[in-house]
């Protein structure tokens, strides 16, 4: 296809492909995703080799937001029976962080819900992260805490914090459909202090929540501009008690297209693949890894994922390989750009959480992680885990909500995590 090899000689330049080019990759038919997949490939591969990032969820204070975001099991009203509990103390926090690091993370994202932080609450979190730099040399933090006051983002930085995540999650036309208790520029302005602060900025989208491919291109587009080095890309979750939760529009092709088209429009940056990726793209999910050069490992925010140890099976099955904690991930030319770098710019500079989060995070996380018998998690799987794994004998062809699972174990409960 001419569209395609259009796109890669782009994808290799850092130039930015037209809204209609990035509108006909959401508009490929199933006989050409393949010829997508392996085009959006390529460009993959230049940039990041076969490198696979592992990033590791800590749900630091979990429900009772205040924030409508409809999206969330964690907003105001929701009635999803998932875990509540307040701020985990540093000890606690570094306790869990531990796991997803023996399993392989090389940052660790720590998550709470609520609009925004409090000063106290940045003094809380600043101590959990030099308690997790203390404890566990070179690892990346990166903090989802929602919006951010003056002066915050500096004081992250000072506390040793990598990284902030406040994903934008859909267009701006949009957005006031999802949320209205804080706007998209909101959001937008908390993505720009990070920069400003000298922190690596992740903020990427939630798929699936009704949109058109016309929003989901405006999402992209208003991404690369903002120029975060992580892209993490969502599905939503569609929990029972929730608004959203009727909300089934997904398929394993329409994810490959979204990350594909993800891939195009940032082809240098880190692109993660986020919550919802066991629900939606299910067996489909190593083909993902030739698009994406980023997973959460583990459990999400209040979800279970996939076990840790068949995530780590499925990099090494698919021919890829985890990075290790002493390589770079991004392209040199980002690097040498720093946080304020271009997403792919032809001009020259270059360019990860629906983890069911509070106003900033991401429920699959800009920065998170999922479920089963993990590498470390030697918890049993609960019983609605168990009902979701068991084989089938007729295809489903509706939703599947037996892959949605309320998290039981890790931070918040007295069960080892998964990792």
């Amino acid at each position: 296809m001419d569209l395609l090899n259009t796109l890669v000689d782009k994808g290799l330049r850092r130039e930015l492909p037209t809204r209609e080019e990035a509108l006909a990759v959401l508009a490929t038919s199933d006989d050409d995703l393949l010829d997508v997949v392996a085009a959006a490939g390529k460009v993959r591969r230049h940039w990041f080799g076969r490198r696979v990032k592992l990033n590791y969820l800590v749900n630091l204070k979990s429900g009772l937001c205040p924030e409508d975001c409809s999206y969330c099991s964690q907003r105001l009203g929701s009635q999803a029976g998932i875990l509540k509990y307040t701020w985990l103390k540093p000890d606690e926090a570094s306790e869990a962080a531990a796991a997803g690091l023996a399993g392989g993370a090389k940052r660790v994202c720590l998550v709470a819900s609520g609009r925004g932080p409090t000063d106290r609450d940045v003094d809380r979190v600043s101590d959990t992260i030099k308690a997790i730099k203390e404890q566990n040399e070179g690892v990346e933090v990166c903090a989802c805490l929602g919006l951010l006051s003056d002066g915050q983002a500096e004081r992250l930085r000072a506390a040793g914090a990598d990284a902030y995540n406040h994903n934008l999650n859909t267009s701006e036309s949009t957005y006031g459909e999802i949320t209205t208790t804080h706007t998209y520029a909101d959001r937008v302005d908390t993505v720009q202090r990070a920069h400003a602060a000298g922190l690596s900025a992740c903020s990427g989208l939630i798929a699936g929540m009704g949109e058109s491919d016309a929003d989901l291109v405006d999402v992209v587009y208003s991404l690369r501009e903002l120029d975060p080095d992580s892209v993490p890309v969502n599905f939503l979750i569609p929990f029972e008690g929730t608004p959203l939760a009727k909300e089934w529009n997904l398929t394993p092709q329409r994810c490959l297209r979204i990350l594909a088209m993800v891939r195009f429009v940032c082809p240098d940056v880190e692109v993660r693949i986020a919550g919802g990726r066991e629900v939606h793209l299910r067996t489909m999910q190593p083909l993902a890894l030739h698009l994406a050069n980023s997973v959460f490992l583990g459990d999400y925010l209040t979800s279970e994922g996939q076990a840790g140890k068949a995530d780590l099976e499925m990099i090494a099955d698919a021919g890829f390989e985890v990075e290790g904690a002493g390589e770079v991930t991004l392209p040199e030319h980002r690097v040498t750009a720093g946080a304020g770098g271009g997403c792919g710019s032809h001009e020259g500079a270059g360019c990860g959480s629906h983890a069911e989060g509070g106003c900033g995070s991401a429920a699959g996380a800009g920065c998170g992680s999922h479920a089963g018998g993990g590498v470390c998690g030697t918890a049993p799987e609960p019983a609605v885990a168990e009902q979701r794994t068991e084989p089938h004998t007729e295809p489903h062809t509706g939703p599947r909500t037996d892959l949605v699972a309320v998290r039981r174990r890790g931070a918040g409960t007295d069960l080892a995590p998964n990792a």
